[in-house]
């Protein structure tokens, strides 16, 4: 049953209720003249019994503010400042709402509950016109109270959202992770790798599973019965203990593929530190490539594309939306993997 969105009080109601016209409550609200005294105090009385905030859209088209955007991060702040894939995908969001004199709000909190509470006081408080949300989870509470409160949105990360299941102006912009593993399982295995580990991100993450599932139909299809995944917070700690834990194995595997750049980064040093030979032993994948993975000896076998771009699509399509456009459900290019110096053949017997 498609829920209808909580509506926020408007002018006419204010008027409605005070017994003036919709241009008198506009006067009043304002601090312009053309009202009396006595009907501004009422105006801003009933104003405030209805619980009534200007939004920041009317106020940026009057000149007096910026309209802004929402974006919100559930995961732990200590693995933000060595990640380099959202400072990029921020980068670009910046950069596209600049272009429309738009605003950007940003913050952390601890988990979804937080980040829809937080959402439903950014509505009551008209403080944001509209939301890039991330990192969409398996049965994801957000769609539906974005539908509810009516915020238009962009879902950066999930396919096959769209208008018809939520019933509001929700978008998604998302990549081809099954692609995208299944290319480095095809680089791998051209190599001669049968024993592969998947070091992951947050378990719960939709993103996570799609890559969970695609390396193990990857693996079922080409008959490698050795490959497994371990979910992580995404941090070079917990990378790097990952990668002792699958190095001490017996046997071990002959190419790990991290989720991001940070994780193998560290992987590889682990590896250093074991006295394992890189490519010689065993063979390195980052998912997202970085400056980080380009300046390690040897440099990281790693997925590329323009995060910053991805960012500045997502809210480009958000833009669309409070212009009033249609709600789109739109993949971003499948990312390349460029091969280097951390992955080689397959270790001899």
């Amino acid at each position: 049953m498609r829920r209808t969105p909580a509506r926020r009080p408007t002018i006419k109601d204010i008027a409605r209720r005070a017994g003036v016209s919709e241009s008198a409550v506009s006067f009043a609200l304002n601090g312009r003249p053309g009202v009396s005294a006595a009907t501004r105090d009422r105006v801003r009385r009933v104003a405030e019994q209805l619980g009534w905030q200007p939004s920041t859209a009317a106020r940026a088209l009057s000149g007096e503010g910026s309209a802004t955007v929402g974006l919100v991060l559930a995961r732990p702040a200590r693995t933000l400042g060595v990640e380099s894939f959202f400072l990029q995908l921020v980068s670009g969001v910046q950069e596209a709402l600049a272009a429309r004199r738009l605003g950007l709000l940003f913050q952390v909190v601890e988990d979804t509950d937080a980040e829809c509470a937080l959402y439903r006081r950014w509505w009551a408080e008209h403080r944001v016109d509209g939301l890039l949300v991330v990192d969409p989870r398996d049965g994801d509470p957000r769609p539906a109270l974005l539908a509810e409160l009516g915020l238009p949105a962009v879902l950066i990360g999930a396919p096959g959202h769209g208008t018809a299941p939520h019933g509001g102006a929700l978008s998604t912009l998302w990549a081809d992770d099954t692609g995208a593993m299944a290319s480095i399982v095809d680089h791998l295995h051209s190599l001669g790798h049968r024993r592969i580990v998947h070091i992951a991100g947050l378990p719960g993450l939709a993103h996570t599973r799609r890559r969970i599932e695609s390396l193990r139909a990857e693996a079922g299809r080409r008959g490698l019965p050795e490959v497994t995944s371990l979910t992580t917070d995404y941090s070079d700690a917990q990378g790097a203990e990952a990668t002792r834990r699958v190095l001490a194995a017996d046997p071990p595997p002959t190419a790990i593929v991290y989720d991001n750049d940070v994780m193998a980064v560290a992987g590889l040093a682990v590896a250093a530190e074991r006295g394992v030979s890189v490519p010689g032993e065993l063979s390195l994948v980052a998912w997202d490539d970085s400056v980080l993975c380009r300046n390690t000896h040897p440099a990281v076998t790693a997925l590329v594309r323009d995060t910053a771009a991805f960012g500045r699509r997502a809210a480009e399509h958000l833009v669309a939306l409070l212009d009033g456009g249609p709600a789109l459900d739109v993949r971003d290019p499948l990312p390349r993997l460029a091969p280097r110096g951390s992955t080689g053949p397959v270790p001899g017997p």
